[in-house]
Formats: structure tokens, sequence, C-alpha cells
């Protein structure tokens, strides 16, 4: 088992909890022609934050319970950062999560 595992099954509960403590967090998901978009992050049908809880969290997990490999690199952060630059305040524990995680996938420290 990959040693990181655990710490980003953990990393993934923070962020859904600071999803949830933004409001960010959907209760219905979007209809399946927003979620099959083939562009990156969806950014053509899903906000961010709907992208992160509908997609990216979803197959991360999913990676992570079949003990699949899991990608060398994330770059999410620098997403969120582009996406939440004028609520940069708001967001911050989001996009310092998000580049945590971004760092225990790559192996940096």
């Amino acid at each position: 088992m990959d040693a990181r595992v655990p710490v980003l099954a953990a990393q993934l509960l923070l962020i859904e909890r600071e999803l949830r403590t933004l409001g960010w967090w959907q209760a219905q998901p979007p209809n399946d022609q927003a979620l099959s978009s083939q562009q990156p992050f969806c950014v053509d049908t899903l906000a961010f934050e709907q992208w992160l809880q509908w997609i990216f969290l979803p197959r991360m997990k999913q990676l992570i319970e079949a003990g699949a490999a899991l990608p060398g690199v994330c770059g999410i952060q620098p997403m969120a950062e582009q996406v939440y630059g004028g609520e940069a305040a708001k967001a911050r524990v989001l996009i310092k999560l998000l580049g945590e995680f971004d760092q225990l996938l790559s192996g940096a420290t």
C-alpha cells in the first residue's frame, strides 16, 4: 500500500469539510450532461467547487479505495487560486488544503 494513502484520505475529508463550511457543498448533483464535460475541470458546465465535490473528490476516493496507482502530480491549487482570486480571503483555507493535497501527491514537503 502507498504510504501516502492515509494522509491523502484525511486531506480529502478536510477539503470536503471546508467546502461544507463555506456553504459550497450541494445536496443535489448537477445533471449528467454537466458532469460529462470533456473540458478540464468541467469549466464549461460546473463551478469549480462543484467539480471538486462531484468529480475530484469521488475520483480520488475511488483510486484510494481501489488501491490504484495515484497520480504523481495534481495541480489543483493553481486552478483554485485563479478561480477564487476575487474571493481569496474567503477561500484561503480551501486553497491551502488543495495545495497541501498537491504536495502530498507529488511527494514534496
